[in-house]
């Protein structure tokens, strides 16, 4: 009796499918006029790539008071507008809102682009992040393992030069420090969950977060005057020159003993580093502020403007992107852009450390004591290092009294 039932179950079923695959063949037509103006399965599939659907076909259908159920109808009114038609309206920001909230911020009650901006900072954001650190660290090891300590070729003189000036030590380092912190705090933001919490616990993880919000916080202000006052003193002396195209084309000596290009102050790497310094802390510094202070600052919508005037925005697939987003969104954008730069200024940085401290012999002396051995300075530095000798050689005759 029970096998009989089994077969007669599955038989119904097997029937069923064969009846229904006809009928859903015969539908050929994909268009949105076969389905009643609902989506089809071509945007279904699209979305489900990923790619870009045209929600106008949902977002037009409102509802409209001339489509009203006069009040005396069986079931009422709803003033010409479903329920799904208002949340349509709210979805896509045509709903008609009062607010004690000022502002568009107010306006907004459903915005479904923070999953988008949820969804890559927990995928695409810390793997490829990551990735990019360890690739980083991975690759100066193994230059290290192979080239070794770039030291000097000659025998130190035992005299030094000055290098940097006070002023120019106090913009570096308050760059520097704070950059480090800022780094440590964002990285605990971004893989805490993952790396932290599993080790301290939730508790201490809150205690570490918190504390780390407040140093990132804070510190960026100091970081930002370590910015601007390093572009004011160093902007002159990074223009490129003529003979930075010979240090670029012979890898300045980093690959090979012995040979040290022409260089001024700062060589044609050292320009590099400056420039990307001030771009990306330019970056950095702008996309904080305006998390710093939300809905008060806004840069996304000027740069997402100046995308739609050259065209940029349809080259990234957005469209036209100027005042499509609210509020919220151009506050998970910035975030995004913070985020993403954060990490291209950390793979760079950690190159400038490496050669800074134990890539190359004496160059944390710079920094840290604002003087370089003679030898050094010749090595690196040549061009840089006759112009002082040829100016302190010019002082000392102007203050020698003529016979």
């Amino acid at each position: 009796m029970w096998f009989t039932r089994m077969a007669a179950v599955m038989l119904s079923v097997a029937l069923l499918a064969g009846t229904s695959a006809p009928a859903v063949s015969q539908n050929s037509d994909n268009t949105r006029a076969a389905t009643g103006g609902a989506q089809t399965l071509e945007d279904i599939l699209a979305r489900q790539k990923g790619l870009k659907v045209d929600s106008r076909f949902r977002s037009s259908q409102i509802g409209s008071p001339d489509a009203a159920q006069p009040a005396t109808a069986p079931l009422g009114t709803l003033g010409g507008a479903s329920d799904a038609d208002v949340f349509r309206a709210l979805r896509y920001g045509k709903a008609r809102l009062t607010s004690t909230v000022p502002g568009e911020l107010g306006k907004v009650v459903i915005q479904d682009g923070g999953m988008r901006w949820l969804e890559f900072r927990r995928g695409p954001l810390p793997r490829y992040g990551g990735f990019a650190l360890v690739a980083v660290i991975v690759l100066l090891a193994l230059f290290y393992s192979i080239r070794g300590r770039i030291r000097l070729d000659g025998k130190p003189a035992g005299r030094t030069i000055v290098r940097f000036k006070t002023l120019e030590r106090i913009g570096h380092w308050s760059m520097a420090i704070p950059f480090v912190v800022l780094a440590l705090t964002g990285l605990t933001l971004t893989f805490g969950r993952v790396a932290l919490i599993p080790v301290l616990g939730k508790p201490a993880f809150s205690l570490v977060a918190a504390g780390g919000k407040y140093l990132h916080h804070y510190l960026a202000w100091v970081f930002m005057f370590g910015l601007v006052l390093s572009a004011a003193l160093w902007i002159w002396d990074n223009i490129p020159a003529r003979h930075d195209l010979k240090w670029l084309m012979r890898a300045g000596g980093l690959l090979t003993k012995g040979v040290h290009p022409p260089a001024g102050k700062f060589n044609a790497g050292e320009k590099i580093l400056f420039w990307i310094v001030i771009l990306f802390g330019l970056i950095v510094s702008l996309t904080g502020l305006s998390l710093l202070f939300p809905y008060s600052i806004d840069i996304v919508t000027p740069v997402l403007g100046v995308f739609d005037r050259l065209g940029l925005a349809d080259v990234l697939g957005f469209g036209v992107t100027e005042g499509t987003f609210t509020p919220q969104e151009q506050m998970q954008i910035a975030q995004l852009w913070h985020a993403v730069v954060a990490f291209a200024f950390m793979a760079v940085i950690l190159g400038h450390i490496y050669i800074g401290t134990i890539g190359m012999e004496g160059a944390l002396d710079a920094m840290t004591k604002g003087e370089v051995d003679i030898e050094w300075a010749k090595e690196h530095h040549d061009l840089w290092y006759e112009e002082v000798v040829s100016a302190e050689s010019d002082k000392r005759g102007a203050e020698t009294p003529a016979e």
